[in-house]
């Protein structure tokens, strides 16, 4: 019966070797393990157990059938820092049996007693014993340059002990052979058993040296050094400084026979695995082919197909999304379209539309409602063809397109891949990158695709592309003709009041570790917020001021400064946020005349644009003013020519060349362009000069010809929402723009008149209340002379 005291400590997990008694040694262990025994030390408990495992998975996995049962008891002496982990420099003390263990959360304690030696050999058999296990390793020396040192420290061990457990560890046999060495209790069994090791040991090395002299013509240096580099690839193991990059070469030839790669793709990877075979090892063109041998065996060959769920797909778009009804509308019947496919599942989407208006949360969303995986790319600011089509192999640094780059890192064939940005790619010497997405965004050519680091084609037919822009008027028209676009429009302040509400505020409140019982913003606050603090077609403003706001409370919070919860209303708003950043035009009471209230588009959203126009004596000179570009100006040339040639005697015999008009538009520091603004101009210049004022309330926008026709415009949408906003209660609009308002929000629509016009009579007829004449030219000379003039007079 064992009568041993048993005795508790903590135990390391030893992994990929087995340490002996009776040594001084140096271990890695990784962070976890390494941190404990940081803790130890501070402790000043210095002893612990190192029992080596069977299979190590990491620390949170191990249980007691992944240990041997016999270790040692080591005392730590250092520990330092290395890149992966940690070095340790131990003492081994004598040899233990676990009985049992105890785990915690990261740190093992096991219960020991000593593991007695059976001392069955006397001083004289043991220095005969030493002394012939020298010798031994002197021999097997020999067949090793540089193992002078080695030995030199074997020759000053002075016990069976110590030379065992210097030497074991850095010895080429299993580890479990290790471990039954460490285990026979017997002295001399262990030590006869060390050295029929170490015999043969001594036969194998002297046969991989025959081996090595019949190709010592061929090969003798590059087999030496890596002989030698593996010799000291295994002392690196053993003293625990063994970087990454000495890892095992993976198998390439197994790794292409096992792959899902289809046959021709098999045969070129197989050829490059003999090249590899036979290049020398460390070479710049194993590298080389090595990375290209990756690529392949990462890129994925063979996608699951996946039943595309459109109720699904419907509750996950409205669950994450709110309002764009008209674009998840079109989103579910295309993928609708894609349920009804039945080879490929692939497909070309182009979203367009300001900022912030939530073009790439789309595309993580379509992916979701797909079950398939996300890729992003982000193409703003390239200008380089590699980027898409990649580089050649042979050129130093070559690598793939984004493209096959972003398949390889999703291990997927069929992924959602998002091109970010595509209208702000831009073009240099090194290619025009736009022309290279035409065959990735071709159905007709991509399922070919081929890049030029890859050199053999791949389909990305089952891809789901999403490219998102800005502006359309930048995209090459060869690229817009690939890809069926969804237009996203500017959200109406409601709409971000909702999403402010249900998506917004619940993120930021989690970013800032806040919650509904610290922080509370009263809906009438987030609607203030959306007035007067934002200026912007989507919510990423919205989003800051919001950040902003539980940054404020989360200082006061810490501080002690205020009461729980602390609730943001109207009221405090400005001492959370400061004043108003945002100023809005506002519809007047009365105009005078001259004075027309417009309709613009920009970037954030619409606005209302006043057009002042006034006379003073002159020659008949037209001034324009308020940074006008040429499209406006012809239009206030147009809009002046229809004026003089249509008023006749309504305007009471008023002389164009005895008056010079100004026509200006106010914030002059903003630049203004565009075909929308000559309706405005013309019943501006006809309020000036009929001396008649046009009702504050009423908006108007279109493009005028010079025979008085009406024209339709562009974003309608968000100039009529601007235009409600500013308290607007008539609106005019070009009669073919009638199509357009049935995408503005219906609450808009309720509180407005909108009438539609198509030729400047009806303005006029709306706007002041007049009836033009009719027009027709004369001559004021007879036909025949040479010298006609042609002249409009009204009548």
């Amino acid at each position: 019966m064992n009568t041993q005291e048993i005795k508790n400590a903590p135990l390391i997990p030893i992994t990929e070797t087995v340490i002996y008694p009776g040594i001084s040694n140096r271990i890695f262990v990784n962070e976890d393990i390494g941190n404990n025994i940081k803790e130890l030390i501070i402790k000043n408990n210095t002893l612990a157990i190192g029992l080596s495992t069977k299979d190590y998975k990491g620390l949170v996995q191990l249980t007691p059938d992944s240990f041997y049962r016999i270790g040692v008891l080591m005392k730590f002496d250092n520990i330092q820092k290395s890149d992966n982990g940690f070095i340790i420099d131990i003492t081994t003390i004598n040899r233990v049996k676990v009985l049992d263990f105890t785990f915690e959360e990261k740190q093992i304690t096991a219960s020991y007693i000593i593991q007695e030696d059976i001392m069955d050999v006397n001083e004289d058999e043991e220095q005969e014993m030493i002394m012939y296990i020298k010798g031994l390793m002197k021999d097997l020396s020999h067949n090793f340059k540089g193992a002078e040192y080695f030995v030199s420290i074997l020759e000053g061990l002075p016990s069976l002990e110590e030379i065992m457990g210097y030497t074991i560890p850095m010895m080429g046999i299993p580890l479990k052979s290790k471990q039954d060495l460490l285990e026979i209790d017997s002295v001399k069994e262990r030590t006869l058993s060390f050295i029929d090791y170490i015999i043969r040991e001594k036969d194998s090395v002297h046969l991989q040296l025959e081996i090595s002299k019949k190709y010592s013509q061929r090969k003798d240096k590059t087999y030496r050094e890596a002989m030698l580099r593996e010799q000291l690839k295994n002392i690196k193991a053993e003293l625990g400084e063994l970087d990454d990059e000495l890892e095992e070469e993976a198998d390439y030839r197994k790794k292409v026979m096992e792959s899902e790669m289809p046959a021709d793709i098999k045969k070129i990877a197989l050829k490059e695995v003999r090249k590899l075979e036979n290049s020398p090892p460390n070479g710049g063109e194993s590298n080389v082919i090595m990375n290209y041998l990756d690529l392949l065996l990462e890129l994925p060959w063979i996608s699951e197909k996946k039943e595309i769920d459109i109720e699904h797909a419907r509750q996950v778009l409205e669950s994450h999304h709110f309002g764009i009804d008209d674009v998840k509308k079109r989103i579910i019947e295309h993928l609708a379209v894609m349920k009804l496919k039945e080879d490929k599942q692939g497909s070309i989407l182009l979203l367009v539309g300001p900022p912030g208006t939530g073009k790439t949360s789309l595309g993580k969303s379509i992916a979701e409602a797909l079950d398939r995986k996300y890729v992003r790319a982000s193409l703003g600011g390239v200008r380089d063809e590699a980027e898409i089509r990649g580089h050649r192999k042979t050129y130093l640094g070559a690598m793939p397109g984004r493209i096959i780059k972003g398949l390889a890192n999703a291990e997927a064939k069929n992924p959602v891949f998002i091109l970010d940005e595509i209208d702000k790619m831009g073009m240099s010497h090194q290619g025009d990158p736009g022309s290279a997405l035409l065959e990735v965004l071709d159905p007709e050519q991509n399922c070919t695709f081929s890049d030029h680091y890859l050199e053999i084609p791949y389909d990305l037919s089952e891809v789901f592309f999403i490219a998102t822009a800005n502006d359309l008027s930048t995209i090459p028209a060869p690229l817009l003709d690939r890809a069926e676009i969804i237009e996203l429009s500017s959200y109406t302040n409601g709409e971000k009041k909702r999403i402010a509400i249900d998506h917004l505020l619940p993120a930021v409140l989690k970013d800032h570790g806040l919650t509904n019982e610290m922080l509370q913003i009263e809906d009438t606050a987030i609607e203030a917020i959306v007035e007067n603090y934002t200026a912007e077609a989507g919510v990423r403003g919205l989003t800051k001021q919001l950040a902003k706001i539980a940054r404020v409370v989360s200082e006061k919070i810490v501080s002690k400064k205020a009461e729980l919860p602390y609730v943001v209303t109207t009221k405090n708003l400005s001492e959370v946020l400061g004043n108003k950043t945002r100023r809005h035009e506002k519809a007047g009471e009365n105009n005078k005349p001259g004075v027309v209230t417009g309709m613009a588009w920009t970037a954030v959203g619409g606005e209302i644009l006043f057009t002042e126009a006034s006379l003073m004596p002159g020659s008949g000179k037209l001034t324009l003013t308020g940074q006008l570009g040429d499209v406006m100006k012809e239009s206030a040339t147009i809009a002046m020519s229809l004026i003089r040639s249509r008023l006749g005697d309504l305007a009471n015999g008023f002389d164009y060349f005895k008056n010079d008009t100004h026509i200006h538009v106010p914030s002059g520091s903003t630049p203004k362009d565009g075909p929308s603004a000559g309706v405005t101009l013309t019943t501006a210049l006809a309020s000036l000069i009929l001396g008649k004022p046009v009702d504050s309330k009423l908006s108007m926008t279109g493009e005028i010809t010079l025979s008085g026709q009406v024209l339709p415009v562009g974003g309608i949408k968000e100039k009529v929402i601007a235009a409600q906003r500013s308290g607007i209660t008539k609106i005019l609009l070009p009669k073919d723009n009638e199509k357009d308002v049935c995408d503005i929000p219906e609450e808009v629509r309720n509180a407005l008149t909108i009438i539609h016009v198509s030729t400047i009579e009806e303005v006029l007829k709306e706007a002041l209340g007049i009836d033009l004449p009719e027009c027709k030219p004369i001559l004021n000379r007879p036909i025949g002379d040479s010298n006609v003039q042609l002249n409009m007079i009204s009548e």
